[in-house]
């Protein structure tokens, strides 16, 4: 039987250590932070400035937990173009996270004002997709907190079931180095101890991997994208958007996506003018930022190209006008910063590691964001899981096949 060590319990780590274990494969997943109630979730943002705000978490679930709940295809067919056809895994996690579109009950008055104006601007929105339980979720606007009614699907669910199958959790466990013979996998270090594995897949996410290859002399991190985005938005008086369930619609443009979305940082600026919180509508401007970034040993460095500042303007006018169509007086409209929330590419499927996923080392794996070949310009969560589902499969065989 194979030794497997999974490293991070995001989308990616969670699910493969799920899949193998359903296998009957012996899996070890370490993590880096610590357990926490989904509510508190916020507390574990930890957060980067590389040029632009990287918003991420460190505790066990990772970014899952902090997610809009946004469940949409990503990156399929450039996928399919390189000899990965996801179609199968896209529709059986589909079906294990139940995931669709939420009831007309769960639409607040701040989004059905941003999609009426959006159709009569000739620039239709569709419902978002999520993985929101709406017999559980009352919306509240602390989707991207920690849903404190854990009606969104985290990847603490998957670990669950992992756990339940066999999988040994261990948190508040940093990996530090990878071990490797003769070009195979050896196992992985950690702060204060030695683990011995046959296999190692990596899901620590596109800042920690790339930085993990290299421990082992594999080159990675010399590209990096982050799905860079602002928040645009201004005064319509009275409106409570901020408490509606965010981003629940989906305008995509070429380039770009605009979805319903508040922001703290608006009502920051705004409240200075005697307005508050409940006076805000906005919009997100998502774009598919160049992958001009790089992750090194000490610092992560990630400046939005000319192109990405292109598309970033021309995403804010389409949601500046939108706005004002919807009520915003036209003279309160702002942006946040730009900020990142999906970083990826540091180690391209291509470039880093072949179509299953595996380095030049044998045995080692990368199954997160990192392998992207480009921006997703939209939330990944579901493709990594596709991904990761995909890989727990060829993993399975591979060992049946040589047991």
């Amino acid at each position: 039987m194979k030794n497997v060590i999974v490293v991070g319990s995001g989308a990616g780590g969670a699910t493969v250590a799920r899949e193998l274990a359903k296998n009957r494969i012996k899996v070890t997943l370490l993590e880096k932070g610590c357990s926490t109630p989904v509510d508190k979730a916020h507390q574990y943002y930890d957060n980067l400035d590389v040029g632009v705000e990287l918003l991420k978490t460190t505790c066990l679930g990772g970014t899952t937990l902090v997610t809009a709940g946004n469940a949409v295809r990503t990156c399929q067919e450039e996928f399919k173009e390189m000899g990965i056809n996801l179609e199968n895994e896209f529709q059986e996690v589909e079906g294990e996270l139940n995931v669709g579109t939420l009831p007309d009950t769960h639409f607040g008055e701040g989004t059905l004002r941003i999609m009426e104006a959006s159709s009569v601007l000739g620039l239709p929105m569709e419902k978002m997709f999520k993985s929101i339980n709406p017999h559980e979720c009352i919306p509240c606007g602390m989707c991207a907190l920690g849903c404190p009614r854990n009606a969104k699907w985290s990847s603490l669910k998957y670990l669950e079931e992992a756990e339940k199958l066999g999988v040994k959790i261990i948190d508040n466990s940093q990996v530090t180095q990878i071990t490797t013979n003769n070009g195979h996998v050896t196992g992985v270090c950690s702060h204060d101890k030695k683990y011995s594995a046959d296999l190692v897949i990596l899901c620590a996410g596109a800042i920690e991997t790339p930085r993990l290859l290299r421990s082992a002399g594999i080159t990675a991190g010399k590209k990096l994208f982050v799905d860079t985005f602002v928040t645009v938005g201004g005064v319509l008086e009275d409106i409570n958007f901020y408490k509606e369930v965010s981003m629940n619609a989906l305008y995509k443009g070429d380039g770009f996506i605009l979805a319903p979305h508040y922001s703290g940082l608006l009502t920051s600026r705004l409240e200075k003018q005697g307005f508050s919180e409940s006076d805000i509508l906005g919009m997100m401007v998502k774009i598919k930022d160049e992958g001009s970034g790089c992750v090194g040993e000490d610092a992560v460095v990630k400046n939005n190209t000319s192109h990405d500042a292109g598309l970033l303007a021309e995403g804010s006018a389409l949601a500046g006008a939108i706005l004002t169509e919807a009520g915003v007086d036209p003279s309160t409209i702002i942006s946040t910063p730009a900020r990142g929330a999906h970083p990826g590419g540091t180690a391209a499927i291509g470039e880093v590691v072949d179509r299953n996923l595996e380095t030049e080392i044998r045995g080692l794996y990368v199954c997160d964001a990192s392998v992207f070949p480009s921006a997703p310009g939209a939330p990944p969560v579901l493709t990594i899981l596709a991904l990761a589902k995909r890989l727990g499969k060829h993993i399975s065989h591979y060992t049946k096949k040589h047991a």
